[in-house]
């Protein structure tokens, strides 16, 4: 029986192939479906915001939002301008995508992520970025999981 070497080449790939279910790879994104108000302009930029980070995204314009904010278990107090489902996690507002493949990769215990309001030079939002809060929440949860500027993890 011949004896095998394992290579650098190998020993990399197998390690990176252990690293794989950790990460959410980009052609392996969950589609984000985004409730919104139809007469919302800045839910357009966070959609496009979403799609050129590798989420699929499918659009439902709706006159019920509050009623599908309710439904979600969004905090009233963590309400933004659109709510949105995928992964398993709920996304309440302007959510960095950055925040969103965190999550995704983290995968904790939680409802999901919310930026509250509509904070200045967000994804989707114009303006000079301003420093504002990602909100991990759930029923017993409600702390920052990160802070960003603009798109930036800060």
């Amino acid at each position: 029986m011949a004896k095998q070497l394992l290579t650098r080449r190998a020993a990399l790939l197998l390690a990176g192939a252990a690293l794989l279910p950790m990460a959410v790879r980009a052609d392996e994104r969950p589609r984000i479906t985004v409730h919104r108000d139809p007469n919302c302009d800045c839910c357009t930029g966070w959609m496009d915001h979403l799609e050129r980070a590798g989420f699929p995204v499918t659009l439902i314009e709706t006159g019920e939002l509050d009623k599908i904010k309710t439904g979600l278990g969004i905090p009233e107090e963590l309400a933004a301008c659109h709510t949105a489902e995928g992964g398993g996690y709920v996304f309440e507002g302007h959510v960095p995508a950055a925040a969103i493949v965190r999550l995704l990769a983290e995968r904790p215990k939680a409802r999901g992520l919310a930026v509250p309001g509509m904070p200045m030079g967000s994804p989707g939002m114009s303006g000079p970025p301003e420093v504002y809060d990602v909100v991990l929440f759930g029923p017993q949860l409600k702390q920052t999981f990160a802070r960003f500027r603009g798109e930036k993890e800060i």
